[in-house]
Formats: C-alpha cells, structure tokens, sequence
C-alpha cells in the first residue's frame, strides 16, 4: 500500500463518536503547538490512537510518527557527525522523529513508560517548536512544531507530577457504558474496515471543513489578543486550583486563544477561558489535590477523644485482650507455680 493509501485509510476525526473533550484538545493544539501537546490518559480501547491517526489527517503536511518505547535519545533528536566537523568544518546532520514530525502530528504511547530524559526532550522541543543538538561544542538547530499527543494508561503507572504539568493539555478518557453509544461505535468501526474509501468518502465535506477551520485559526491568532477581565478570570481560576507556578495560566490564555481563533470569534472571552479551563487543571489540580493529602496532618498530630478511639479502634483490629494462662506441670520439675494463681 502506498502512503498515499495510508493516509486515506485513517479513520476520519469528524467520525469519532463520544470523543468531544478529545476532539477538542487536539484542535487546540493543531491550531496552536505551542500549548505543549496533548497528553490522554484512559483505558485500552478508548481510541486514544485512532484520534491521534484522524487529526495528522487535517494538518498540512498529515506527517504522524510514532516513537518506539525503546527509542534512544539520538533516534529522537537526531546526530551529529563529529568527525567530519572537526575534519573539514561542515556539521553533518543525522535527522531524528522530532524533524520527521514537523508539521504534523509525534505521537507517544504509553509516554509514562519512556524514560524521564526522553520525556523532557519532547517537552522541550514541542512547546518551543525547535529542537538543538549538541555534541562536544558542536550544535544544529532545526523546526520542530508538532503537536505532541502522548497516551498512557493509569493501571500502568503515572508519569512524574513534574513532567504531568509539562503537557499543555490533558483529557481523561473512560469506557463507555452507554449502549447506544457503544452499538454506533461499533457500527462505525465495522463500516469502515469492511469499505475505508466509501466510508471517508461519507465524511470529506465535514473533513475538508476541519482542515478550513485549522486554517483559518491559525492564521487569526496574531490579531487576537487578552483584556484585563480574560486575565483577571484565568488568574483566579489557577489561583482556586491551587496551581504551581504560572504555566497553567500562560497554557490556558494560549487554549483560549486558540478555541476563539477556531470559531472566528472577534475577541477571545471568559466563555472561552472556561471552556478550556478542566482540560488545562485537570492534571495540575489532581498534583496539588495529592500534595496537599500527602502533607496533611495526620490524627495524631491533632489529637481528639473521637479521632483516638476511632484510630485506636482501626489498628487494633483482631486484637484480642490477655487472658491468664496456667503453666502445665514438668516431669522432673517442683513446685511450679501457675501464673493465675495466688501466692501463699
């Protein structure tokens, strides 16, 4: 099969059925990389893939490149060659997935499995938009604006709170149990594996309007800009997540931004500020909530009548009280005394 094949045969992103706090993270994302990606978090099934497959469909270039669990750090962001730098003074550059990916779509899955050092190279690269190679004094420098998805699955592990609140954005995905839902999911998937042509073919008005829309946006972000009441309102609502640091307000001033440019809005708003806000603190707030439990005190250091009996009550669980216990005769031995008996 041609890439040309390949790429029609995505399933299309207007088709996704129940997926909307998806859809529209990875929009904002396309329209603006620089929010920092997109990172999924759900069970196995919940078409975290196929999502991110139907949005490289509606970039310029529809590039999707996927990196490999075991990946190296030079097969992410490329080589150097060292000796022909010091032998006639040309820097020859080996290309990585972060060039390969430019303009379209680098996804991770199972990001909270890569190592920490590989983790922060795509950060890195996906909220700046340009990815450095250095070795030995020598460097290069090239484009890398993508937009960054990266999946994981919590029963396998979390990712690090400080590499969490490095993705722009997150959604939480969980199984469905609606029947309806679920029967037009299947129905849709079956469609599509028995015709992929016939059943985008049903799709390409409602994709080629996506693709209008991604840019058009991208084209009104310059003109957009944040009144006073855009950031007083983002302030407190970061401030009432108890938030670190100011990469959340800066991440959802810029989704803001975003989802205003998308609908062609003439000024970005506070509707537009709520409308992004779960997906910006949902991970952020979930780091501050656990801190806080982490470091709350615990009973004893706030003591009280009902607090020690109850915690009283809970470690002695299966506790039974002393009885007193005869001590059984010894051949050989006199005048043993028992313990619950009195002495004379």
């Amino acid at each position: 099969m041609s890439e040309a094949s390949a790429r029609r045969a995505a399933f299309p992103f207007s088709a996704l059925i129940g997926q909307a706090p998806l859809q529209q993270a990875l929009l904002l994302a396309a329209v603006d990389p620089g929010i920092g990606g997109v990172l999924v978090s759900g069970p196995r099934g919940t078409a975290k893939s196929t999502a991110a497959r139907a949005l490289a469909e509606l970039l310029p270039e529809g590039q999707f490149v996927t990196l490999p669990l075991g990946a190296s750090e030079d097969r992410l962001i490329g080589t150097l060659d060292i000796e022909s730098a010091l032998r006639d003074a040309s820097v020859r550059f080996s290309p990585g997935l972060l060039a390969k990916a430019h303009r379209g779509v680098l996804y991770v899955d199972e990001v909270n499995l890569l190592p920490d050092g590989l983790v922060d190279a795509l950060l890195d690269a996906a909220a700046s938009g340009v990815n450095t190679v250095e070795r030995d004094g020598v460097s290069h420098t090239h484009d890398a604006s993508f937009v960054l998805i990266g999946t994981m699955n919590p029963e396998e592990g979390e990712l690090r709170p400080q590499l969490t609140d490095r993705f722009g954005l997150m959604v939480e995905l969980q199984n469905c149990y609606e029947p309806q839902i679920r029967q037009a999911i299947v129905k849709a998937r079956l469609a599509f594996d028995l015709d992929p042509a016939g059943f985008c073919a049903g799709y390409e008005a409602q994709q080629d309007a996506h693709v209008v829309r991604l840019r058009d946006a991208r084209a009104a972000l310059a003109r957009l800009s944040f009144d006073d009441e855009v950031h007083a309102h983002v302030s407190a609502l970061c401030i009432a997540a108890s938030v670190d640091g100011m990469r959340a307000d800066l991440v959802m001033l810029r989704a803001a931004r975003a989802l205003a440019a998308l609908e062609q809005a003439d000024a970005v708003t506070v509707v537009h500020v709520d409308r992004v806000a779960e997906s910006v603190l949902l991970h952020r707030r979930g780091v501050q909530d656990d801190a806080t439990q982490t470091n709350a005190p615990s009973p004893s250091q706030h003591p009280s009548s009902t607090d020690n009996a109850s915690a009283s009550a809970e470690s002695d669980y299966g506790y039974l009280s002393p009885e007193p216990t005869g001590i059984v005769r010894v051949a050989g031995v006199k005048d043993v005394i028992p313990l619950n008996a009195k002495k004379r």
